[in-house]
C-alpha cells in the first residue's frame, strides 16, 4: 500500500469518528495553547527586565556599607549577610578619595539616602531622599529627564523629582517651579525624571536633592563627612570586575580590614543583571513544566482514542492483513492518525496561545516586582517548537496501540466479535 493511501484512508477515519476526534483533539489544544502562551509571557518578561535593567548601565559599580558574602562563582551571590548589617557603618569621604584615584574609575557619586516627612497642597506623605554629588550626577543617570533640568552645581533648595511621584502622588501633579516642604525646608522643583520602572539609576517615587541639603532633612543621622552608598562609573565596561577588584582591595587597605573582618560590599550591576535574568529564566522554565503537564494529559487522550480504533477496526485490520498489506504499513496507518491528532491540535492550539499572548498587555496585568505592563513575546521559534512537538507527541502516543495492532493474526482479527 501506497503512502498517499495510507494516508488517506487515517484521515477518512478521523473525519468518520468526528465528535471522538474533535475530543481528542481538544486536549492537544489545551496543552500546546498553555506551553505556548506561558513561554511567550516568559520571553516578554526576560525582555521587559533587560529592558528595565539596562537603566542600571554594564559600567557601574555601588558600594554600600556592611558585609554580603559571595559564594561560589561571581554569578552566585548568594546573599549570604554574615557581618556588620548595622546602617550606622557609613562610607566617608575618605573612602570617597580613595575610591577616585583607582585606575579605570571615571566618576564617583557620593549618595546621602533616606526618608523624610513631604508637604504639598495640604497633602503629607513620607518620601525616600537621595542627596548626590550634583557634579556628576547628571553624568551618571540613565533614566533622562522628562522636563525640566538636572540639579546643577550651586543648587541648594532645588529638588528633582521621580516621574510617579510628580504625576500619581497627589490631587496636583507636580510641575516644574512648584514650592515643596521636605522635612520642614522649603524647595523647588527644577526638573522630573522619566519613568523607570523602579530599576535603575532612577526611582519613580524618589526625591533628588544635593547630598548636603540630604543631611538636614532626611530622618536618618549622616555626618557631613559620610555617605550611605557610593555609585562608580568605570571608563570602560569591559573593565568593571578589575576596577571592583581594585576597589575592593584599595578600600580593605584604607580601611584595615581583612576579607574575614570586610564591613563594606563592591557590587557591579552586570552581576545583578545576571542573577535577575537567571531568575526570570528559571521562572520561565518552571512555569513552561507545569504547561507540558497538560499538553501530556492530552498525550493520554490520543492514547486512549488510539486504543478505541484499533477495536473498533479490528476486522479492517485483519481484512487488510489477509489482502497482503504488511505490519510496517499497518503500524503507519495508526501512527498517521495519531500524528494527525497531534498536527491539527499543534495548530489551533498555536492560534488560541497566540491569542492569549496577544490579549495579556490589554488586561493592565503588572510585570511582578518589575514594574511596567507585562507583555510576551512570540518568536518564530516557538510556534515551530510547539507544533513539531505536539506532532511528536501524537506519534509517541499511537505507537503502543499501532503495535497492537500490527502484531494481530488476520484469522482472530476477522473472527474478532466486538
Amino acid at each position: 500500500m501506497r503512502l498517499p493511501d495510507i494516508f488517506l484512508l487515517s484521515l477518512s477515519h478521523v473525519r468518520k469518528s468526528r465528535m471522538r476526534s474533535w475530543l481528542t483533539i481538544v486536549g492537544v489544544i489545551i496543552g500546546v495553547a498553555s506551553v505556548v502562551a506561558i513561554i511567550s509571557i516568559g520571553q516578554g518578561m526576560q525582555e521587559n527586565v533587560q529592558q528595565r535593567l539596562g537603566g542600571f548601565g554594564a559600567d557601574i559599580i555601588t558600594v554600600i556599607p556592611g558585609y554580603f558574602r559571595a559564594t561560589g562563582v561571581h554569578s552566585e551571590m548568594h546573599t549570604d549577610r554574615s557581618v556588620s548589617t548595622s546602617s550606622s557603618i557609613n562610607l566617608t569621604d575618605k573612602d570617597y578619595r580613595v575610591i577616585k584615584q583607582v585606575p579605570g574609575v571615571k566618576y564617583v557619586n557620593g549618595l546621602v539616602s533616606g526618608k523624610a516627612d513631604l508637604k504639598y497642597d495640604n497633602e503629607k506623605t513620607v518620601v525616600s531622599v537621595t542627596g548626590v554629588d550634583t557634579s556628576v550626577w547628571r553624568l551618571m543617570d540613565n533614566t533622562g529627564l522628562d522636563d525640566g533640568r538636572y540639579l546643577q552645581s550651586g543648587d541648594s533648595n532645588s529638588i528633582v523629582v521621580g516621574y510617579n511621584l510628580a504625576y500619581g502622588a497627589f490631587l496636583q501633579p507636580i510641575t516644574l517651579n512648584r514650592p515643596i516642604t521636605i522635612g520642614g525646608k522649603n524647595f523647588r522643583v527644577v526638573g522630573i525624571l522619566k519613568q523607570s520602572g523602579g530599576l535603575g539609576s532612577g526611582s519613580d517615587t524618589g526625591i533628588y536633592m544635593p547630598a548636603e541639603m540630604a543631611r538636614e532633612v532626611i530622618t536618618e543621622k549622616v555626618a557631613n563627612n559620610q555617605f550611605t552608598s557610593m555609585v562608580i562609573k568605570a571608563t570602560d565596561a569591559s573593565l568593571v570586575e578589575y576596577v571592583k577588584a581594585d576597589i575592593e582591595q584599595k578600600l580593605m587597605s584604607s580601611r584595615q580590614v581583612n576579607p574575614r573582618t570586610k564591613d563594606f560590599t563592591v557590587i557591579a550591576s552586570a552581576l545583578i543583571r545576571e542573577q535577575m535574568s537567571g531568575v526570570t529564566q528559571t521562572l520561565s522554565l518552571f512555569l513552561s513544566a507545569i504547561a507540558a503537564v497538560s499538553l501530556l494529559v492530552g498525550a493520554i487522550g490520543i492514547a486512549n482514542t488510539m486504543f478505541m480504533s484499533v477495536m473498533e477496526r479490528t476486522r479492517q485490520i485483519g481484512l487488510l492483513k489477509a489482502i497482503g498489506t504488511s505490519e510496517r504499513e499497518i503500524m503507519k496507518l495508526f501512527l498517521i492518525e495519531s500524528g494527525i491528532f497531534g498536527l491539527v491540535g499543534g495548530i489551533i492550539g498555536v492560534i488560541f496561545g497566540a491569542a492569549i499572548s496577544l490579549l495579556i498587555p490589554y488586561l493592565g496585568i503588572q510585570a511582578l516586582g518589575f514594574g511596567g505592563d507585562m507583555r510576551a513575546t512570540i518568536t518564530a521559534g516557538t510556534i515551530f517548537f510547539a507544533i513539531g512537538f505536539s506532532v511528536v507527541i501524537g506519534i509517541l502516543s499511537g505507537i503502543i496501540p499501532a503495535k497492537h495492532a500490527a502484531k494481530m493474526r488476520p484469522v482472530d482479527a476477522i473472527r474478532y466479535d466486538q
